[in-house]
C-alpha cells in the first residue's frame, strides 16, 4: 500500500503570474497608463528580494519579449530566438543600432514611441521573476513563470 502512496505525482502549483490578453496601446496616454498599472501591479506583487523581475510580451506572430528597466531609468530588453524578427521595429521606434546579442538597453526616453511601435503587436503580457536577462544559452522554459 505504502508503494502506490510513494508513486503519486506531487501536485503542480499553479503559475504565480499568468498572461494577461493585451490591449493596443495607441497613444502617450495609453502608454503612461499602462507604466502606472504596471508599476502599480510589480509593487504588489514582487518581493523585495526577488531578481529578474520584469514583464514578457507574448508577441502573436511568434516569440516573446522580456523587458525591464534598471535603476537608472535604462530599459532593457531580452528577445527570444523567435522574436528576431521585430529587431527592425525597435531600431525604427527607438532610433537605435541592433546590438550584438538578443539584448537591448535603450534610454528611457525612448518607451513610450517603443510601446507604441510594439503594441500591435503584442498577444499577452505576463509578469516575470527570475528571468536572466541577455543569456542566449537558455532551454525553452527559460524564464521562470513563479
Amino acid at each position: 500500500m505504502q508503494d502506490a502512496v510513494d508513486n503519486q505525482p506531487e501536485p503542480v502549483a499553479p503559475p504565480r503570474f499568468r498572461p494577461v490578453p493585451w490591449s493596443a496601446l495607441e497613444n502617450a496616454g495609453d502608454v503612461e497608463l499602462w507604466i502606472e498599472e504596471h508599476n502599480r501591479c510589480m509593487q504588489d506583487n514582487i518581493g523585495k528580494n526577488e531578481r529578474g523581475y520584469g514583464v514578457r510580451f507574448t508577441l502573436a506572430e511568434g516569440g516573446d519579449i522580456f523587458m525591464q528597466t534598471s535603476a537608472d531609468g535604462a530599459v532593457i530588453l531580452d528577445l527570444t530566438p523567435e522574436a528576431d524578427w521585430v529587431a527592425p521595429l525597435i531600431m525604427a521606434a527607438a532610433r537605435v543600432e541592433a546590438p550584438a546579442g538578443a539584448m537591448w538597453v535603450l534610454p528611457d526616453d525612448k518607451l513610450i514611441q517603443l510601446m507604441i511601435g510594439l503594441s500591435s503587436l503584442i498577444a499577452s503580457s505576463t509578469l516575470v521573476v527570475g528571468h536572466h536577462f541577455g543569456r542566449r544559452q537558455r532551454q525553452p522554459g527559460y524564464a521562470r513563470q513563479l
